[in-house]
């Protein structure tokens, strides 16, 4: 799995972004098995993620609602298939309101352009 760390900090909040070919939801859900078993990752407030396996989309806020439906739509855009998307979040303390879906969205698209790269 491809982790990129230390991507964004804003009030407190800090920000990573992870991924990983994947096919299924039994797949990510496993990959993330993987992730959290860094305990840095473990700790994490939010691990949110995507994934557009063979044309369906499957997501999980993890707790931090509406964030799997941003990295869906980044997805979908790339038409980027078959391939695990994870935003991890640890809270600071402050609310960060509509700032966080624009930090979702940073995040995923410094994954891609990484990808890409």
């Amino acid at each position: 799995m491809r982790v990129i760390e230390n991507i964004i900090s804003d009030r407190g909040s800090k920000y990573a972004v992870s991924g990983a070919p994947c096919g299924s939801e039994s797949e990510a859900k496993a990959l993330i098995r993987e992730l959290t078993r860094r305990k840095k990752f473990a700790k994490a407030t939010h691990n949110t993620w995507g994934l557009i396996a063979a044309g369906v989309p499957i997501k999980n806020d993890d707790g931090e609602s509406g964030a799997g439906m941003v990295i869906l739509r980044m997805l979908e855009r790339a038409e980027l298939q078959d391939h695990l998307v994870v935003v991890t979040r640890w809270y600071g303390g402050k609310h960060l309101g509509g700032d966080r879906f624009r930090h979702v969205q940073e995040a995923v698209r410094l994954y891609l352009q990484d990808l890409d790269g």
